[in-house]
Formats: C-alpha cells, sequence, structure tokens
C-alpha cells in the first residue's frame, strides 16, 4: 500500500472514531471526563510533535534532523457499570523523512465481559509481561512496533480471544491469537537500522498459513507478598523475525523469516522494603537454535533521598543469552547500571538515566529519558541515546560481505541523537 493510500487509510479510521464517539450513547466530551454516575465512556486524545536531531548524518546518506507528530486517540464505553467495556484506541504518525514511519495502527478495539473471578476479552488488544528495565524477555504476546522507539516498548495491537480467571492470589489468563503482525523496520531514509534495508514486501513464514497461523499462549500468576511470581508459555509464530539477505530488483535487502517457536518463560520480582529484586527468563526452541536467556537484578528506592522529596532508585542488572554473539539482540553478557528518579514535584517530572555495556569489548548504550510536565494539558519529553565503545559502521558492501557479529552496536554507531517531543492532552 503506498504512504498516500495509508495516509487516507488513517484519516478514515479517525474519522470512522470521532464519528463514533459523538453519537456513542452517554459518553462524555469534556476533555479529561472522568467517569461517574451520568458518565457511561470517556474519551482522551495525545498530540506530540516531535524533533530529532542525530549527531551524524547516516552512513547512507540519510538525514541528520527530522520531524514527526503523532496522534493517539482513547475512547471507552460501559453501558452497565463495568460488566461491560467497549475500548478503541487508534494510532497515527506521520514523519518527515521516513516514508516506512509514517503508519498508522489500532491498538486496541476490544470488548471485555466481567463476570464474578472472570473475564472475557475479544478484539485488538495489548498485553504486557515482565518486571525487568534492560529487556522484556517473556513480553511476547504482542508484535513489537520497532519504527516507534528502539527500546521495544511500543508495540501493535493483537487480535485475540483470551479467558482472565482470578482465585485468592493466584491468576490465570488463556489466550488464543488469531494470526501475527509483522514486525516494522526503518527504511531506506530512516535512521536505527542496519546497513542493509529490512524490506518486509519479502517476508516469509515457517508455517504453511503465513500470518494467518492461530498462536497460543498463558500466563499464571502467584502473589503470595512479598512474592510475585509468574510462568508464561507461547506457542506460534515468533515475533522476533530472522533476518536473511535477498537478492531483488531493489538490490540486496534483508528479507525477515518468521519461525514457529516454542517459548516457556518465568517473572519474579520479590519485595523487601525499599528492595525489589527482579528476574526474567526464557527457555525458546525452534527458529534457527534453540537458546535460553535471562535478565536478572535489583532496583533500590531512597526514599526523600539528599533531605528532599525526591527518590532516587538504583538500577543493576545482567543481560545474558546463550547465543553469544549469534544473538538477534546486542545484549549477551552485558550490564546495565542506572538512575531512577521521581523528583515528586507538581510538574510530574522524572528522569530515568541507564548504561548498559559489555565487558567483554566495551561497547555501551547510553539513555536517557526526562519528562515534566508544563501545565495541566501539556507535557515536554527528552530522550537521548548514544552508543560508545565501537568502530564506525559498515558500508552495505562490508556488512554483505563482512558482517562484524563481534561488535553488535556498531551499525547505531552514527546514530546517537537527541528527541524533544512535546505532548498535548485532551
Amino acid at each position: 500500500m503506498s504512504f498516500r493510500s495509508d495516509c487516507v487509510h488513517a484519516c478514515a479510521v479517525f474519522g470512522c472514531l470521532i464519528g463514533f464517539l459523538i453519537t456513542m450513547p452517554g459518553i462524555s466530551f469534556a476533555a479529561g471526563a472522568l467517569p461517574n454516575a451520568q458518565s457511561k465512556g470517556e474519551w482522551r486524545g495525545e498530540f506530540a510533535p516531535e524533533f530529532t536531531a542525530f549527531a551524524h548524518s547516516g552512513v547512507a546518506g540519510q538525514a541528520s534532523e527530522s520531524l514527526s507528530a503523532s496522534l493517539r486517540l482513547e475512547g471507552w464505553y460501559s453501558p452497565d457499570d463495568g460488566r461491560n467495556t467497549f475500548a478503541f484506541v487508534p494510532f497515527v504518525r506521520w514523519d518527515q523523512r521516513d516514508p516506512e514511519r509514517s503508519h498508522h495502527d489500532i491498538r486496541e478495539l476490544s470488548w471485555v465481559h466481567v463476570s464474578g473471578s472472570r473475564e472475557i476479552r475479544a478484539g485488538w488488544r495489548q498485553v504486557f509481561w515482565g518486571v525487568t528495565e534492560g529487556i522484556h524477555l517473556v513480553d511476547i504476546v504482542n508484535q513489537t512496533d520497532a519504527i516507534e522507539s528502539v527500546d521495544g516498548e511500543q508495540k501493535l495491537g493483537q487480535p485475540m480471544l483470551s479467558l482472565g480467571i482470578e482465585r485468592g492470589d493466584q491468576m490465570l489468563d488463556l489466550f488464543w491469537l488469531v494470526g501475527s503482525r509483522e514486525r516494522t523496520f526503518p527504511g531506506r531514509e530512516g535512521r536505527l537500522r542496519l546497513p542493509l534495508v529490512v524490506d518486509s514486501d519479502f517476508a516469509r513464514w515457517e508455517s504453511s498459513k503465513g500470518r494467518d497461523r492461530q498462536d497460543l499462549a498463558f500466563r499464571w500468576q502467584w502473589n503470595p507478598y512479598p512474592l510475585r511470581l509468574g510462568v508464561t508459555g507461547f506457542s506460534g509464530t515468533a515475533r522476533e523475525p530472522e533476518l536473511q539477505p535477498v537478492l531483488t530488483g531493489k538490490g540486496v535487502v534483508l528479507a525477515p523469516y518468521y519461525p514457529v517457536i516454542q517459548q516457556l518463560g518465568v517473572d519474579v520480582q520479590v519485595t523487601q522494603g525499599d528492595l525489589l529484586w527482579k528476574l526474567e527468563a526464557i527457555q525458546r526452541n525452534g527458529g534457527q537454535r534453540n537458546y535460553h536467556a535471562a535478565d536478572a537484578g535489583l532496583e533500590y528506592t531512597q526514599v526523600g533521598v539528599f533531605a528532599t522529596q525526591a527518590d532516587l532508585g538504583w538500577l543493576l542488572e545482567w543481560l545474558y543469552d546463550s547465543r553469544n554473539r549469534k544473538a538477534a539482540t546486542p545484549f549477551q553478557r552485558d550490564l546495565l547500571l542506572g538512575w531512577r528518579v521521581a523528583f515528586n514535584d507538581v510538574a510530574s517530572s522524572s528522569l530515568l538515566f541507564y548504561v548498559i555495556f559489555d565487558p567483554d569489548d566495551g561497547e555501551q548504550l547510553w539513555s536517557l529519558e526526562a519528562q515534566r510536565r508544563l501545565a495541566e494539558d501539556w507535557q515536554l519529553a527528552l530522550e537521548i541515546r548514544q552508543v560508545a565503545g565501537t568502530a564506525a559502521p559498515q558500508s552495505e558492501a562490508e556488512f554483505l560481505v563482512a558482517p562484524d557479529l563481534t561488535h553488535a552496536l556498531r551499525p547505531l554507531a552514527h546514530d546517537n541523537f537527541a528527541r524533544v517531543t512535546l505532548s498535548w492532552f485532551f
């Protein structure tokens, strides 16, 4: 589908949403409205223009700055005091430089029915699993929207039918995932990518049913304080594709290949006063090789640090992947050290700073995320990412002939950037 037709489709989606909300019985249109005895619905939105500046031009000649803007709307309606709830969350982004980053998605379009200790959920939904800061190994239900953020925390909507059952301090969730979504990737003019472009037009699947294969997942959680234990399982099409070079009319590109996998995971959090112990670990079978991976660490919070109202959190995690240099992630035997600051002021100011470094080869990823509310409906956010301790990126030819598997962050060495986002909530 062309970019122009994508934009027309996106406008149509949002036009339908606005009409849906306007005609929905009992819905309130006061900005930021909260449900009350007379209001059975709510809507809210976020419009967020952003400016990104890179320290260098791209290796393939990409621009060193870019403007972008996103719009996210959230609408919900509950006609019977929460027994049935309908939600609609569309999202659209426009990007000045990269047509692939200009995209739209339905994050949620769902119905949730509550009956006693059971919940039935159907439609496009988002599900998050995980407790650690570095990587979310067990979080596998939704596909990553990789052109939205480099940290992998932005997700595409996933069509599903799920059942949730709660008994005391235990919860069980069963998922039937109706097909799978393809991962998004930057285009030729995009940044934060490999030297070769990933072209989804040449995507392949191990399953003969392709993206229409039906997948299954579950999560069991046990909460005997101070322990929170989660056990997860997944059987279906991998969300993380293997990338294979292919010769096309466009030259050599990387084609995504989606194998069928089985994954068993565990996530653990133990609370000891101001100290949190955290673990995520998985065993995955399928694809090029079976492997196991883990992210384990702690978070210690100093409340009222330096006799102020601010809270300072100390983060320490060890990231491990048994595939070592053949892993799809750059973090195979790396250490994360970070700090999280909640200023607890009227502007809800916060800051998260961390560095992930490889003790073997010295590669480092530095990250800073800060945000502050400027007014009741406005927020300013700053994001800075920097790669250090590695060589200059390889050219397309160098990467094709002899890809550097030792320095996993090398392709991003010229993609150090600062991004400022101004969000308006309505």
